[in-house]
């Protein structure tokens, strides 16, 4: 195989996988031509990796008009993955753990490349309902994960990483850079942050390191409150939470 051939597979591969991504932000079927305007591929590349990708059930044909989605061969290549990914399965057990000790809704968190999701959720025990949409992306700088995820990497890393325009809050405002890193600092050697949720008007958010073998922040725990049951609970949350993490950290790492 040419050098050449290599860089135009590796070219269609980064290409496949856009196309999935789209797919997974817009949450939609989509005909081809408005996957290749979103993702900016030409449309004959784009034709092309739709079909070999609908061999492979990677993607579903969906209806009668050419729209195409998700298909179900990434579930099974997921549950797959999840049988031998010891740490989801370690934090499916402690979401529920933090559940049952405090009644709110539980979350563990990571980094998505150059955004923040969740993914694996608990809801708490309430009669009004407190959830994410597992798999969507955030902005870091909304989060209180985020001031955690991000604790082993250095500032000029840190500017590398994150766009420009995840720095504006829901409300508007800018939050100033020397502010975000000056959190990051304080909560790595705190191994806790939490704040109001930048999101809602209504949450309060703790979050809670789960760092491998090296001290990195491999994903958090979280739970999200209503804000006035997170102040009158806050020091009972904090140690549930913080405990939590530090065990799920230790059954990864044996």
């Amino acid at each position: 195989m040419t050098e050449d051939t290599i860089k135009r597979r590796a070219k269609g591969l980064d290409r496949a996988f856009d196309i999935l991504d789209f797919l997974k932000e817009i949450g939609q079927p989509l005909r081809p031509n408005d996957i290749a305007s979103g993702i900016g591929s030409p449309k004959s590349t784009v034709y092309e990796l739709v079909a070999s990708l609908l061999e492979r059930r990677i993607l579903e044909a969906v209806g009668k008009d050419g729209h195409v989605y998700l298909g179900r061969q990434l579930y099974f290549l997921g549950q797959a993955h999840l049988r031998h990914f010891d740490l989801t399965r370690e934090a499916d057990h402690a979401l529920q753990e933090i559940v049952s000790q405090t009644h709110e809704t539980a979350q563990m968190c990571l980094l998505n490349g150059r955004k923040y999701t969740v993914a694996l959720m608990r809801e708490g025990e309430r009669h009004f309902r407190i959830s994410s949409d597992i798999g969507e992306n955030a902005p870091i700088p909304w989060t209180a994960s985020g001031r955690l995820l991000l604790g082993h990497l250095s500032d000029p890393q840190i500017i590398d990483l994150i766009d420009d325009d995840d720095f504006i809050l829901p409300d508007g405002q800018r939050l100033p850079l020397e502010t975000f890193l000056a959190q990051i600092r304080q909560a790595t050697l705190d191994g806790f942050f939490s704040f109001d949720s930048v999101a809602d008007t209504f949450t309060h958010c703790f979050a809670a390191p789960v760092r491998d073998a090296q001290g990195i922040s491999i994903a958090t725990l979280c739970i999200v409150a209503p804000r006035a049951d997170a102040l009158k609970n806050y020091n009972d949350y904090r140690r549930v939470l913080i405990d939590s993490a530090n065990n799920l950290a230790r059954r990864i790492n044996e």
